[in-house]
């Protein structure tokens, strides 16, 4: 009986240990895969820091098209004289939102997160920054709301922070709880866009 129980346990840690180098090695792969930049296509912005390169890679290769029409929008559209509001780019598959105003203060901004689109933040001038984090572990504050797509968190869950600006794009997806639009010293308007891309089945 003991025999066949430390079996088990040499069993089961050897099929710990194959799924942490299989996981490992899903990430090196996809960070390689985003490094390479043939989802690029010709766009030129940098990807922020804090972007989840595995889910990345797996919701491009699902719904490439939504994707490239997002880059090629982004990268054929003369941004600054780009009007307020809604710009459809694919249906209710990949459309913008552009938005000029005044940025807020940390403890008026609030964190979000959306299951059926992805979030692509781009400054288009001015600077904000944007807190980034996974929602599994932030405490709901009002429960997902399928008509607006957005769950909200505690304001004092614990993240990661990134400046935005004209060079970098921030993008969030559904595990990601972000909470954007807050003031940068020197920026008091900003012009900016987020394009939604529907999330892969």
């Amino acid at each position: 009986m003991k025999k066949i129980l430390n079996c088990k346990i040499v069993l089961l840690a050897v099929f710990c240990f194959i799924g942490t180098v299989a996981k490992a090695q899903t990430s090196e792969n996809a960070a390689a895969w985003v490094k390479k930049g043939e989802w690029r296509n010709g766009f030129k912005l940098n990807l922020f820091a804090g972007l989840n390169n595995a889910e990345f890679a797996k919701q491009y290769q699902h719904n490439k098209k939504y994707w490239d029409e997002a880059f090629a929008f982004i990268n054929n559209t003369n941004l600054d004289t780009l009007s307020v509001g809604k710009h459809v780019i694919d249906g209710t598959n990949v459309f913008a939102t552009v938005t000029d105003g005044p940025t807020k203060d940390y403890d008026k901004t609030a964190w979000e997160s959306h299951r059926n689109y992805i979030d692509l933040h781009l400054v288009i001038n001015g600077k904000e920054r944007i807190g980034v984090t996974n929602a599994t572990i932030a405490t709901i504050t009002n429960p997902y709301d399928a008509a607006k797509d957005a769950a909200n968190y505690d304001i004092n869950t614990k993240g990661n922070y990134y400046i935005e600006d004209s060079g970098v794009l921030v993008i969030c997806f559904p595990q990601d709880a972000h909470r954007p639009g807050i003031h940068v010293d020197g920026y008091d308007k900003v012009k900016k866009m987020v394009i939604k891309i529907k999330v892969a089945e």
